[in-house]
């Protein structure tokens, strides 16, 4: 009983942990999650302040004053899954269901024989039940995490960044004949030999790409025909490991996950950089670019299949109004989010204001739409608190869709 609780455990906990950290439906169209920016749709590329700028835009750490301290984010983190199928949850009911099967398996008699195999029909049927409705479900997640010390100074204000984020895209692949063998024992027309339960070939299979980025970032205000024009780029170390795993349904170990012969992994350069104006007084447009060094990597070959992850350059601009106590501010994708080439891509626009009611307490809410309709839209909320004379932030913040989509995001920050 024990090793089963055990494998239940496992294979929940695998499903959890490749949905969060292993999937593509973003709550940031890019590689960062920031509680503020999440809140109001994911935006950020005008309307991000100094500290968390180089999460997003590194030309805005010029828009620090000069009474503004040395900022720390420790640490920005998120997650966002859309299970519309609620695979995660059938998985465990499956795995239940198939210990239950095994059960019988290993303990049928000469008498079972005699009476039919009641017990081990019954079983085979509820097996199939749960293969049909497992069949064609998919789940997507990701998650992010990220830890950044901004120095701001009125020459060349500095960053230091780390980032880790993940995409992935799970889906149950069954197969109709074992629906079919299943479906025959539990009527009668089939007949069991020991080791059948062996040849049984559905599976969970998942792509997923995990991502850490180490990155130091600089910006500084140029003057160009009269224009304040701030300019920002984040050179980094980019390590990529890339994931193609296939679990059967029926022999699941955790411990395959991070096996080698699922696993690759590469390491490279890449660069992130940034413009931002402000005009009329109370505009800010912004322009950024994520991963400008275009990078094709491959999976391993499992089982005859392999793919190709793609980063690509991801191009976002973005204008904010402020004035008073009110931020309003809308971003646009210029380019696609590319994943692996398996995938559909996707185009974010979002929209999102903040209200600082307090000198202490700030309201946000958002809205994010892929202009593509291969992700699902988002409607966001969030709150912000920074007490003790605003040396300590903290931003929450949540998402919610269609097809049960969801995220959390939270941010806890420190001005010395």
């Amino acid at each position: 009983m024990v090793k089963k609780s055990a494998q239940r455990s496992a294979l929940k906990y695998s499903a959890a942990a490749t949905a969060l950290f292993l999937s593509s439906s973003a709550m940031a169209a890019g590689t960062w999650y920031d509680a503020r920016n999440d809140a109001m749709g994911g935006t950020g590329v005008a309307s991000s302040v100094y500290g968390s700028a180089v999460l997003v835009n590194p030309a805005l750490m010029t828009r620090a004053k000069s009474d503004d301290n040395v900022s720390i984010i420790l640490p920005s983190a998120g997650i966002q899954v859309t299970d519309k199928d609620k695979l995660i949850d059938k998985v465990d009911d499956i795995t239940d269901t198939v210990d239950r099967y095994r059960d019988v398996i290993g303990n049928l008699t000469f008498a079972d024989y005699l009476r039919g195999y009641p017990e081990l029909r019954a079983a085979s049927g509820d097996v199939a039940d749960k293969l049909s409705d497992l069949r064609g479900n998919k789940a997507d997640g990701s998650a992010g995490v990220a830890v950044a010390v901004t120095i701001p100074n009125e020459t060349l204000p500095f960053a230091f960044v780390t980032k880790a984020y993940g995409t992935a895209h799970v889906r149950a692949n069954v197969v109709q004949g074992d629906i079919d063998y299943l479906r025959g024992v539990a009527n009668g027309t089939v007949l069991p030999r020991p080791g059948d339960q062996n040849n049984l070939r559905s599976s969970a299979n998942g792509l997923a790409a995990l991502t850490i980025d180490y990155g130091v970032a600089v910006a500084h205000e140029f003057t160009i025909a009269g224009q304040p024009v701030s300019v920002g780029v984040t050179p980094k170390v980019q390590k990529t490991s890339l994931y193609n795993y296939t679990a059967s349904i029926y022999n699941y170990d955790k411990n395959d996950i991070n096996n080698s012969q699922y696993r690759s992994t590469d390491t490279g350069f890449n660069v992130d950089a940034g413009l931002a104006t402000t005009f009329a007084e109370n505009w800010t447009l912004g322009v950024t670019g994520q991963n400008l060094v275009s990078r094709d990597l491959q999976t391993k070959e499992v089982n005859g299949f392999r793919d190709t992850y793609q980063i690509r350059p991801l191009v976002t601009t973005g204008l904010a109004w402020d004035k008073g106590p009110f931020t309003v501010t809308g971003d646009v994708d210029l380019t696609e989010t590319k994943r692996f080439k398996t995938q559909d891509n996707s185009q974010y626009a979002a929209v999102g204001a903040e209200y600082r009611v307090l000198d202490w307490l700030q309201l946000r809410a958002g809205y994010r739409a892929d202009m593509r309709s291969n992700d699902e839209n988002v409607a966001t909320a969030g709150f912000g608190l920074s007490p003790f004379n605003k040396a300590v932030h903290l931003d929450l913040a949540g998402s919610v869709g269609a097809n049960n989509t969801w995220g959390a995001m939270m941010q806890l920050g420190f001005n010395f």
